[in-house]
């Protein structure tokens, strides 16, 4: 049995980061919310983006600059801890089985990279009952356009979305630096170490050695327009009405966004579908398939 020494703890450490590092990067490579998100540093506990709905436009210089005023939607996204935190007992490092701990930090660090995806996740299945900043629900039958450039006047509704009773699938607008949704990042991950046995709780009480990692994150939902969930049958025809429908959508004051859908996102029940009408040159009896590589697909392992 070996004694628990200041090298051996550091060995301990050096070992922990780097295959924490290894699974951070791993998954890190493979997940989708950066596609799908504005990516903004936060610099406080929450952010408001009072701009939302607001975004400029190139007009032509007549006279004095035409100074848009940004409308106070006051849409808030609060940034909130996330941790994961091991264990390891303080034998097994007398044992000489810190071997047998390599694929629990490599876990770690995947997890630390899951999560992100997992917030999107949880924004885009609960888009029909969770708020956006026009007050309606992300994904909504409902949302108020104006009649006038500056938000006033007269209000008809537009909707982002296809009833139906099969699995949701989703098209999305990516092409511009603002995205269907917001991943807002206050704190980058943090892996630390509680090993030191004069100063840590858990070594002194427990004879146990904690490390974890941290990061303090939020995700919201960013421009509603850039995003339309269907549940009806993926095929062509629904394919090519929701694309209209995406493409139709104008802001406030009739004015044209040039909404052009670039990717669909499907879970597991529509990844054939989506590839029969995307991917498939040929469709039924050999026919040309007029929306192969319309879009690019992204399946998504957290939806259904």
């Amino acid at each position: 049995m070996a004694a628990i020494t200041p090298a051996i703890l550091s060995a301990l450490w050096t070992g922990a980061k780097k295959n924490f590092n290894d699974g951070y990067e791993a998954v890190s490579a493979k997940t989708f919310f950066r596609d799908v998100c504005t990516i903004v540093t936060s610099n406080d506990a929450k952010e408001t983006y009072d701009w939302l709905g607001d975004a400029p436009e190139m007009v032509e210089w007549i006279g004095d600059r035409a100074i848009k005023d940004i409308k106070a939607h006051g849409y808030e996204i609060a940034n909130v801890t996330h941790e994961a935190t091991v264990g390891i007992n303080a034998t097994d490092i007398e044992d000489d089985r810190l071997g047998t701990y390599t694929p629990l930090f490599r876990r770690l660090g995947e997890a630390a990279a899951r999560k992100p995806d997992q917030m999107v996740r949880d924004l885009i299945v609960n888009g029909g009952t969770q708020l956006c900043y026009d007050g309606q629900n992300y994904f909504d039958t409902d949302h108020p356009v104006a009649a006038n450039h500056d938000g006033t006047g007269a209000v008809t509704t537009v909707s982002n979305v296809t009833a139906g009773v099969g699995a949701p699938w989703y098209l999305l607008d990516l092409n511009s630096t603002l995205r269907p949704f917001i991943f807002q990042e206050r704190k980058k991950v943090n892996l630390i170490a509680l090993d030191d046995p004069r100063k840590s709780d858990q070594v002194f009480m427990k004879n146990r050695y904690v490390y974890g990692a941290d990061a303090r994150w939020a995700a919201g939902y960013g421009f509603w327009q850039m995003a339309h969930k269907s549940q009806a049958t993926l095929d062509n025809d629904n394919l090519d009405a929701d694309f209209e429908a995406m493409m139709g959508v104008q802001g406030d004051g009739g004015r044209e966004l040039g909404i052009m859908p670039t990717h669909i996102m499907v879970g597991r029940s529509n990844r054939s579908n989506a590839n029969k009408v995307i991917k498939a040159m040929l469709g039924a009896g050999g026919a040309s398939n007029p929306n192969y590589n319309e879009v690019e697909v992204i399946v998504n392992p957290w939806l259904p």
